[in-house]
Formats: C-alpha cells, structure tokens, sequence
C-alpha cells in the first residue's frame, strides 16, 4: 500500500476508536474519514472482479451490511480466509446504497466493530455536507407561520410543475434543527425545477428571520426525510383535491335497487 492509502487507513482506524455511543462529532469524522480511504470488502464467494463475487453479509436491527476490515493488519487480525476486495470508501458507498446495503467496519474487533447504515453511505456517495447529519428526528412541525404557509400554496398552485406540498420538523444529529418541504411534482426535468427553484425564492420572504427551510422532493426514494413525509404526513397544499369537482349524488354509481 502507498504511504497515502496507510495514512487513510490509520485516520479511520483512529476515528473508529474514537467513536463511542452518542459520540456523533466522532461519528460524522469517521464518515469523513472513509470518504477517501480504502477498504477490504470480505467475499464471501467468488474473487476480486469475477462475475459471481458476492459480499459477506449480516444483518443487525432489521437493517443488512457487509462486513469489511480496515487494513490488511485488520484483515490478517480477523482470521478470514477467503477471498477479497479492496475498495475506496466512496464507491463502495455508491455500489451498496441503492439497494439498501450498509458495511460493517472490523466486526472481528473488541466490541464487534462499527456499523455504517446505508443512509449514511448515501451521504458518502452523494457529499456529506448536502445531506443532515443521522440519526434524524423528524416531526410534524409546530411552527405558527400561517403566513408562509398560505404565501407557498398560493405560489405552489401558480407552478404547473407541483401537485402537492409537505412539511416536517427535522432535528439532525449535528447542526440546526430547520423545516423541510416536501415537494410533489409532476415531472423533474429542469424546466420544472427551476420553475420550483422560483417558487420557493418568491415565498422564503414570508420565513421568518433565522428559520432555516430546506426542500426534498418526494420522488428519491432513498431520502429518509422524504420516507417520513411520504409515510407520516398529509399535504397542506394539493393541487388535485383542490381542483376536485363536487360530487353528485346519484352520478356515477349504480342504481339502487327498488328505484
């Protein structure tokens, strides 16, 4: 290994010490850590680059990873004798968020190692900073801004682009609690999502002074505020049951019997 790839490898090895529960400062640098380090992803069939390789795997909470090692002193630590793969942590982070795939670092070691959900490979792979630090606590907002509410469905139903608006109370890790909007749309090609950019600029007047506001569109499917929104909430703005025509009794159905 270059003298680089063992100064990664030590920085994670040093953060995976320092990572203790409720240590999420420690947590968020480890994540740092792997973004540009390399691993040592365990096969469990197959070798390096063949076609039917495949990934030890093990599940803890309902939620599966891969288990992996940190340097080949960890390798040669845990005693695995098969084959395999070294990897740097962002495209590992790439290959195994899609389907819900976490890794587990050093599961061989004192305490049974660290565990990296795939929520968290997703902000490997996507840029750490974008995304709130985990584990989220989302609620239904208990803000009073009635104003902005009102100002954002009034603009909301001027886009075309929008059928329809939540809203949660997010609470990261690390970092400033702020509202996110969900946002529904119709279709996300750029056309309509700089018509949406628009919207929300011409309604964040109506925030109040130091509220963060944060948008999430409802269509990722990997968002866990998204997940919340889509299973916990109802929309304050939506455009087809406002559009909805009166129903009329009788219209529709079929006749009772007896008439």
């Amino acid at each position: 290994m270059s003298a680089s790839g063992t100064a990664a490898a030590g920085q994670v090895e040093h953060m995976l010490r320092q990572v203790t529960p409720g240590r999420y400062d420690a947590y968020e640098d480890l994540l740092h850590a792997l973004e540009e380090s390399r691993i040592w992803m365990l096969l469990w069939h197959g070798q390096a680059g063949s076609p039917d390789a495949q990934y030890g795997n093990m599940e803890v909470e309902g939620l599966g990873y891969a288990p992996c090692v940190t340097s080949a002193q960890e390798l040669s630590a845990s005693g695995w004798n098969r084959a395999y793969e070294v990897v740097e942590g962002r495209d590992i982070a790439r290959a195994l968020y899609p389907d819900r795939w976490g890794i587990w670092l050093n599961p061989h070691a004192p305490g049974g190692g660290v565990g990296i959900p795939w929520t968290d490979l997703r902000r490997i792979a996507t840029g750490l900073d974008r995304m709130p630090a985990g584990p989220l606590r989302i609620s239904e907002p208990a803000l009073d801004i009635p104003q902005f509410y009102a100002l954002l469905a009034q603009n909301a139903h001027r886009t075309p682009a929008v059928r329809a608006l939540r809203r949660a109370w997010v609470q990261p890790a690390i970092g400033a609690a702020y509202l996110a909007i969900g946002l529904d749309l119709y279709d996300t090609s750029q056309q309509s999502v700089d018509t949406v950019r628009a919207m929300m600029q011409q309604s964040v007047a109506a925030v109040p002074d130091g509220l963060p506001v944060s948008t999430v569109a409802l269509s990722d499917e990997y968002d866990p505020v998204g997940m919340w929104l889509r299973a916990n909430s109802r929309p304050f703005y939506d455009r087809e049951a406002h559009a909805a025509p009166a129903v009329v009794p009788g219209y529709g159905y079929p006749p009772v019997r007896g008439q």
